[in-house]
C-alpha cells in the first residue's frame, strides 16, 4: 500500500487509580493480540474497514505525546510499518521488547506517570478509492458510538495491571476537540489556539493575550513568550503591585512553558528579541548596562511559594543590572547557574524580591549586600 491514505485515530483508556499501572507497554505477543481486537472492533463499528491497513502502537502514551507537531507516534507507526514485508498482513500490532518500543515517539515518558488518561496510537491506512468515505465515517461514527469491545480493554488491563474505567476509540479531530475542552477547564484555554496552530496549521502565525496580559505568539516554528521583566516593562503597572505582579508573571511563564515544551514545542522570544534567549533551564536577558555590574556576583531573588524567581547580576545599590535569569524549574536552577557561569552553585546568594523598576527589572532591598 505503497500509496495509501494515512488516517489517525487513537484508543482512549481512562485508568482508574487503583491498582496503580504495573507497566504501560505491551509486549509483542499482547500486541499482535490486541491489535486482533481492535480490528474485530473497528470492522464492527466501521464495516468495509478491512480493506485498509491497520497499525496499532501497543504503549499508552500521554496525550500531550500524541498531540506534537508531525504527530511523531503515528509517523513511528507510518515507519515501522513500510519496513514489514508486504505478506505480513493488513494487523499489525507493534509492541515491545523488553519493557521497550521499536520507537522513541512509542516509549511512554516517565515525566508522565500517574497521568489517568492514556492513548494507544492507530494508523489505518486506506486505499485512496476509499479513503475519502472512510474518513468520514471515521469522524461520524466513532465520537458517538466508539466504545472499545470488552476484549479489546480486557487485554490491556491485564497485560498491564491496570483497571480501566472505560475505553473507547477516538479519531484525531476528536482528540483535539476533547483537548481543547479539558484545557479550557483546566485554565488553559489561552495556550490551546497557540498548540492547535502549530499542530494543524503550522505556517500561520498565531497571536494570542495569556491570562494576565502577557502577548504570546506561535511564530511559524516556536512558540514566542514575553518575559515577566518585559510584560512589566510595557503594561507599566502601579509600583505597589509590581512586586506581586512580577511573582505572578513568573509563575505564569513557568506554567506555560512546561506545557509547550510537553507538546513539544521549541520556546523563543517575541520578535527574535537580541538580548533574551530561551534556554533549557531558563530565560536568560542581557541587560545594557556598564563593566561594574557586568562583574558583579550572582545574586538569587526568592518569593513566597514560587522559591527563586530571578538571578540578577549587577550593582544592587546604584540598581545596574547586566543580566536577568528566570529560573523555569526549580530543578534547573543550579545547571541555569552553571550557564551564566557562576562557580559557586552549592551556596547561592539569596534575598527576597522586594523591588521592581519601571524597567521590569528585580530587586532586593537596597540593604542587600553582595
Amino acid at each position: 500500500m505503497s500509496h495509501a491514505v494515512p488516517l489517525y485515530a487513537v484508543l482512549a483508556c481512562e485508568l482508574l487509580p487503583e491498582p496503580a499501572p504495573e507497566r504501560i507497554v505491551l509486549a509483542r505477543d499482547d500486541a499482535e493480540a490486541l491489535v486482533r481486537a481492535v480490528a474485530a472492533d473497528l470492522q464492527r463499528l466501521l464495516p468495509g474497514i478491512e480493506q485498509a491497513r491497520l497499525l496499532l502502537g501497543a504503549a499508552l502514551l500521554d496525550g500531550v505525546e500524541i498531540l506534537r507537531p508531525g504527530f511523531p507516534a503515528h509517523a513511528a507507526l507510518s515507519e515501522l510499518g513500510l519496513r514489514l514485508p508486504r505478506g505480513d498482513g493488513a494487523v499489525v500490532g507493534i509492541g515491545a521488547h523488553h519493557d521497550r518500543m521499536p520507537a522513541q515517539a512509542l516509549q511512554p515518558d516517565a515525566q508522565f506517570a500517574g497521568a489517568p488518561m492514556r492513548y494507544l496510537p492507530l494508523l489505518i491506512e486506506a486505499e485512496p478509492a476509499h479513503a475519502a468515505e472512510l474518513g468520514t465515517r471515521l469522524e461520524q461514527v466513532l465520537a458517538e458510538a466508539g466504545e472499545a469491545g470488552g476484549a479489546a480493554a480486557d487485554r490491556i488491563m491485564r497485560a498491564c495491571g491496570l483497571r480501566l474505567a472505560h475505553a473507547r476509540y477516538l479519531s484525531l479531530a476528536d482528540l483535539l476537540a476533547l483537548t481543547c475542552v479539558q484545557y479550557e477547564h483546566a485554565g488553559f484555554a489561552a495556550h490551546w489556539p497557540l498548540i492547535e496552530a502549530a499542530l494543524l496549521t503550522p505556517a500561520r502565525r498565531e497571536q494570542v493575550l495569556s491570562p494576565r496580559g502577557a502577548q504570546w505568539a506561535w511564530t511559524g516554528t516556536r512558540i514566542a513568550l514575553e518575559t515577566p521583566r518585559a510584560f512589566l516593562r510595557r503594561t507599566q503597572p502601579a509600583p505597589e503591585t509590581r512586586v506581586h505582579g512580577y511573582a505572578a508573571a513568573v509563575f505564569e511563564l513557568r506554567q506555560a512553558a512546561a506545557l509547550f515544551a510537553a507538546h513539544g514545542l521549541p520556546l523563543g522570544s517575541l520578535d527574535d528579541a537580541p538580548d533574551t534567549a530561551f534556554q533549557a533551564q531558563g530565560v536568560v536577558e542581557a541587560l545594557i548596562t556598564g563593566a561594574a555590574a557586568a562583574a558583579a556576583p550572582l545574586l538569587a531573588l526568592r518569593a513566597p511559594g514560587l522559591g527563586v524567581v530571578a538571578l540578577l547580576r549587577g550593582d544592587t545599590e546604584l540598581r545596574r543590572a547586566a543580566l536577568l535569569a528566570t529560573p523555569l524549574t526549580g530543578g534547573g536552577l543550579p545547571a541555569l547557574r552553571r550557564h551564566l557561569g557562576d562557580a559557586d552553585v552549592t551556596a547561592p546568594i539569596e534575598a527576597p524580591l522586594a523591588e521592581v523598576d519601571a524597567d521590569g527589572v528585580p530587586w532586593p532591598a537596597r540593604a542587600a549586600r553582595h
